[in-house]
């Protein structure tokens, strides 16, 4: 499932995070440079197929090795934390306290898109994002409160939300979820 988010600025901070020029990526796409400029501007949305692929190149992996202490260090923290790729909200990791309102074992979702679960007040968050500048720079934090999204499969209750963009050692970036207080 792609979602509904900025491809073209998600696609710009990957590349700036990786030193890739906008020729290199459209090679990448089976576009043109002048596409790929466009798409980053906002002047144009990209069409759902090179979403698509936009989206398969800036996805964080769970199986990196490169980042096997952050991924460890989530998983055992214990805050109720969890850790998913920032353009497409793939699990990535999650810590045993997160995991305790999850009726769901963190491997059955590990590389899955949590966006299903995510309740109105985390998707208005969201959708903000690139008005706030969230995909300008590498890193971003935010704290909002949310609602419960009244899941039985992975709950998100009322509480104090905070995100942190992490960017990953394939120049991928992540973002921290942790629930505050």
């Amino acid at each position: 499932m792609i979602l509904d988010l900025p491809a073209g600025r998600a696609l710009r901070r990957f590349r700036r995070l990786n030193g890739i020029k906008q020729g290199h990526v459209a090679e990448l796409l089976g576009v043109s440079q002048g596409s790929v400029s466009r798409w980053e501007s906002g002047a144009h949305e990209p069409e759902a197929d090179h979403r698509e692929r936009i989206f398969t190149l800036i996805a964080a992996r769970a199986n990196n090795d490169a980042d096997a202490a952050l991924r460890r260090l989530v998983s055992s923290s214990t805050l109720a934390v969890h850790l998913v790729c920032d353009a497409t909200h793939r699990l990535l990791a999650a810590s045993p306290s997160r995991l305790a309102s999850w009726a769901v074992r963190a491997d059955d979702y590990v590389g899955r898109s949590l966006w299903p679960f995510a309740s109105p007040e985390i998707m208005a968050a969201e959708a903000a994002l690139r008005d706030q500048g969230w995909f300008e720079q590498p890193y971003q934090r935010l704290r909002f409160q949310t609602g419960s999204n009244d899941s039985d499969v992975i709950a998100v209750h009322p509480s104090l939300m905070q995100w942190e963009t992490i960017p990953l050692a394939d120049g991928r970036v992540g973002r921290l979820t942790t629930t505050i207080g």
